[in-house]
């Protein structure tokens, strides 16, 4: 299976980890850089108990001074980094035992992915997740959400992890301020737990990063693949639509589990969460009544046979039709562009059309090889000389559903070839309008080659447009690339800096050997 396409929040993670690991402060500063050094993160489960460690004492800290104020913590932008730093850093340990690089998404990404998903905008533990398994239906030791049946779903099995959920319980839960994880049940009581109940079953292998010089390495690498400090990528660099296995060549050991005890295994996992659950701090639970700390036993005492349970992912069906296009179909419902002309026959046509596209999504076959029955097939043509007819008039919603349908092959035009070039015309048309949904796709089709020659600078081009034009997701992607950009052009003058200082320290130390050789 190929790799997914590098994100911005992929670029920023390798970013934090490069500056992590050559001694310099992330942009914008980083809360407890010191003792988050003497952490030791040398990628193991065990880095990410002394992780833990660290959040109980920030924990600590914040409440004798009185600063214990989530809000306004959050507000701060080294606190905010320091907790993106270490979902960073726990998706990264859990991806490596998964043999998998992390993958970064974003809350617009998630919904379109995920839409049984709630997520609110407005709180910042689901800003993000990392998917650590490109195989959806892998198996995954999951004890996270097995304390509250009521709240599974498919989506609970999915390897997606909401690293910062059990960084905020950790730092901020209490009675008073519960964490409800995004997948159902209950937020992990701390990074370890939380890494530790997904991990793959005990007779999997698991892979571990040779040294931290290895990704040291793979971090520069993707810096110095990616100048966003120009219009285009440098001549080694490969496309943001590239995979990311040919980005990123990393040096992976795979060992055998070593005769993992799972049994012990939960039970630190039970240690953790009986010890941490308790609000993780005894400064927190001193002001608990007797009645207080009786609701919480009996969660408590469902731990334990729960913990000795491991549950089958189930696997989940991909979607016949392109990604590409099944998110246009979404911008097309969900983002609303008035239209002057040709809105009755695109409304008529898009009737037809939407049942043929939910017949569509229930199969588990590519398009190409779903039959339909000839009056079928009729009505959708009749449906697309509507589309055609709208579009024609200036209707940039239906020069969309129409490119879509001749990008696929499914269109009017009979010639393969002609239908692409029908459908790209199409979309520089809506996108010519200032239509952000047509400019989006555009710039897709530019960065991923789709229809037309990969091209970086006009993809970068038309979704810089898209942004401007109120595309919430292109505008997000631009604000990511930008602090990216800030990270890698902070790196290049610091390394400027460095070689500038060595030559002057060459010539020091020759014009000091002449001084010797004459005297």
């Amino acid at each position: 299976m190929s790799a997914s396409p590098l994100t911005p929040l992929d670029y920023i993670a390798a970013g934090y980890w490069q500056d992590f690991l050559a001694g310099r402060p992330i942009a914008g500063g980083i809360a407890y850089e010191a003792e988050l050094r003497d952490c030791t993160l040398d990628e193991s489960l065990s880095s990410l108990q002394r992780v833990d460690t660290l959040l109980s004492q920030i924990r600590r800290d914040l409440i004798k001074t009185g600063n214990w104020d989530e809000d306004a913590l959050l507000t701060d932008e080294r606190y905010r980094n320091l907790m993106m730093f270490l979902a960073f850093y726990a998706g990264q340990v859990l991806a490596q035992h998964w043999q998998n690089t992390p993958h970064w998404y974003g809350q617009f990404e998630l919904r379109k992915r995920y839409p049984i998903w709630s997520l609110s905008t407005d709180d910042f533990y689901q800003h993000m997740a990392v998917l650590y398994c490109e195989n959806n239906s892998a198996n995954i030791n999951d004890n996270d959400n097995i304390n509250d049946s009521t709240n599974i779903n498919d989506s609970a099995s999915l390897p997606i992890f909401f690293a910062l959920e059990p960084i905020g319980l950790r730092l901020f839960g209490h009675v008073d301020r519960p964490f409800v994880a995004v997948q159902g049940g209950q937020v992990a009581s701390g990074l370890y737990q939380a890494v530790s109940a997904r991990l793959p079953i005990a007779n999997n292998y698991v892979s571990t990063i040779t040294t931290q010089d290895n990704k040291s390495n793979v971090a520069a690498r993707m810096a110095s693949q990616v100048d966003l400090g120009s219009s285009s990528i440098d001549s080694n660099s490969q496309t943001v639509g590239t995979s990311v296995d040919s980005l990123i060549e990393q040096n992976i050991t795979v060992t055998p589990a070593d005769d993992l005890n799972r049994a012990a295994l939960n039970k630190n996992a039970l240690n953790e969460a009986t010890a941490s659950q308790m609000i993780a701090d005894p400064l927190a639970n001193k002001d608990l009544s007797n009645e207080q700390q009786g609701e919480i036993k009996p969660e408590l005492s469902k731990l334990e046979p729960a913990l000795t349970q491991t549950k089958l992912a189930t696997s989940v069906k991909p979607s016949p039709t392109p990604e590409i296009f099944s998110q246009l179909l979404i911008e097309l419902d969900e983002i609303e562009r008035p239209q002057t002309a040709g809105n009755a026959e695109y409304q008529q046509a898009r009737k037809v059309l939407d049942q043929f596209e939910q017949h569509v999504a229930k199969q588990s076959k590519p398009r190409a090889q779903i039959n339909f029955s000839e009056n079928h097939l009729a009505a959708k043509k009749q449906a697309l000389l509507k589309l055609q007819e709208a579009a024609h008039v200036g209707n940039t919603a239906a020069m969309l559903r129409l490119a879509m349908y001749e990008l696929l092959d499914e269109g009017l035009v009979i010639d393969k070839n002609a239908g692409i070039e029908a459908g790209v015309e199409w979309v520089k048309q809506a996108a010519s309008k200032d239509d952000s949904r047509a400019q989006r796709l555009l710039s897709k089709m530019y960065y991923q080659g789709v229809g037309v020659v990969q091209d970086i600078n006009n993809g970068k081009y038309w979704l810089e447009q898209a942004a401007q034009n109120g595309h919430v997701e292109a505008a997000s992607l631009v604000a990511q690339w930008q602090q990216a950009q800030a990270l890698i052009t902070t790196q290049k003058q610091e390394q400027h800096s460095i070689k500038r200082y060595q030559l002057l320290l060459a010539v020091v130390l020759v014009v000091a050997v002449l001084i010797l050789i004459i005297v």
